[in-house]
């Protein structure tokens, strides 16, 4: 019986072991019901010890894909997911309220543009819609298409940035796949993997994007989807550079992975917007999320691009809640076009660059480590994570631990949201270095 199971798993280790079990139940090699080999005899032929493949099986029970009947032994069952965001509340639940807490990753609403006036003239509006009518008010979709990175097969509006990957990763990702992200990353995004089963990749950064060589290396593992994010990258800021994008598209090309692209940011990035959809627009969906730029309760974001994803994306939404708010929609068409609101975000975008330069600024010339440069965001390196979290709640800083970013074991990290601070810059990146462990004197002043 275990003979399957040793030449259909490579990674002998915990994870890799749940991951290639987790592939066979997905092409139905292993269908529900099925008995699997116990412990013991699953250990003796793969050749490593019976922890390994229990912790193996306890990753599988995690996500519900199997099921362990005492003495009857384990069965393999419908997946259903752990149900729980480990990665998101390690970073939202800190030790306490903060006088400035800079965990959040959310922008300040002092550079929000106004929604009154937007809101005044859809108030005027014959707001009557129907369940029948199109997900996506035509004037918005029009208005999308217009400004969209590529020519996008098919567009919808979902809620927001991570109800747009959830709805799309449940499309692309099965148990057991094999998907590339970033690392680190953001923690949402890794809880959604961990709860449909999937098996991460993590790529390393540059200050231009994904670093070619390992994305290369990742590709050949054949996963089904690699997650983007193209500008102000959260948490470390980098924007990748037309140059970097168009090589990981020559090495998309031969592969049949679908891209998706989170560009969370929008409007705000001071980055130029490059799309792997340029090159590959059959197997690129790019989200534009607008809660960073035009207002985080306006909770919409659009998704274009590969039809048979999109398309699938909205149609199951027809079994739920059918659409979004086409009131929303119109307000946000409204601020789309309205002058003084782009102006605001334009603003705001800039105002987020020059607080993030005046932090990286201080924080580099203590010694202390930072990337990227777009963003309300910044990825700094510190001693030690718990110490520096503990150093900066004396001060009545809050900062996001790194670990939850992270898609494997790294040096430790914050996530600061340095696009919350609006004065003092010099004295609270001061602090921020002297919380990472290597603060020494000033370059020039030693």
């Amino acid at each position: 019986m275990t003979t399957r199971f040793t030449e259909a798993i490579e990674d002998r280790s915990a994870r890799g072991i749940a991951a290639a079990v987790g592939r066979m139940i997905t092409r139905g090699d292993l269908t529900i019901g099925t008995r699997l080999p116990t412990v013991r005899e699953l250990s003796k032929s793969l050749g490593v010890s019976p922890t390994t493949v229990s912790e193996a099986w306890q990753t599988l029970t995690a996500v519900g894909a199997i099921d362990a009947r005492g003495r009857q032994g384990t069965f393999v069952r419908q997946p259903t997911g752990p149900g729980s965001p480990r990665r998101y509340r390690r970073v939202t639940e800190g030790p306490g309220h903060f006088a400035l807490d800079l965990s959040t990753g959310t922008p300040p609403s002092s550079l929000l543009p106004d929604l009154g006036p937007a809101v005044a003239k859809v108030s005027r509006q014959s707001l009557t819609s129907s369940y029948l009518d199109h997900p996506v008010l035509p004037q918005l979709e029009a208005r999308l298409i217009d400004g969209w990175p590529f020519r996008a097969e098919a567009l919808t509006v979902v809620d927001g940035a991570m109800d747009a990957l959830d709805r799309v990763a449940q499309i692309v990702v099965r148990l057991g796949d094999r998907v590339v992200v970033e690392h680190p990353t953001f923690p949402p995004l890794l809880d959604l993997l961990d709860e449909l089963g999937a098996e991460v990749i993590g790529v390393d950064l540059d200050d231009e994007g994904p670093i070619v060589a390992q994305f290369i290396a990742a590709l050949h593992r054949q996963p089904v989807a690699v997650f983007l994010q193209p500008r102000a990258h959260n948490p470390t800021g980098v924007t990748t550079t037309a140059q970097r994008v168009a090589l990981l598209a020559a090495a998309l090309a031969n592969t049949s992975a679908i891209v998706i692209e989170d560009d969370h940011s929008g409007d705000i990035a001071t980055g130029a917007l490059v799309s792997t959809g340029s090159w590959l627009p059959e197997r690129t969906v790019h989200i534009r999320s607008y809660s960073k730029s035009h207002g985080p309760d306006l909770r919409l974001a659009a998704v274009g691009g590969a039809g048979d994803v999109v398309n699938a994306v909205a149609n199951r939404r027809l079994l739920g809640p059918g659409w979004s708010s086409r009131i929303l929609q119109a307000v946000l068409l409204e601020m789309l076009d309205d002058p003084a609101t782009i102006a605001t975000v334009a603003a705001a975008g800039a105002e987020y660059a020059r607080r993030r330069q005046l932090v990286a600024n201080v924080l580099e010339s203590h010694g202390v480590g930072v990337t990227g440069s777009d963003g309300i965001n910044l990825w700094m390196t510190v001693a030690d994570e718990r110490s520096a979290l503990v150093t900066l709640a004396a001060q009545g800083i809050g900062a996001a631990p790194g670990e939850p970013f992270q898609v494997r074991d790294d040096s430790p990290h914050l996530r600061v949201t340095v696009g919350l601070i609006d004065s003092d810059h010099e004295r609270i990146a001061g602090q921020l270095a002297v919380a990472a462990g290597e603060s020494r004197s000033p370059r020039g002043h030693r």
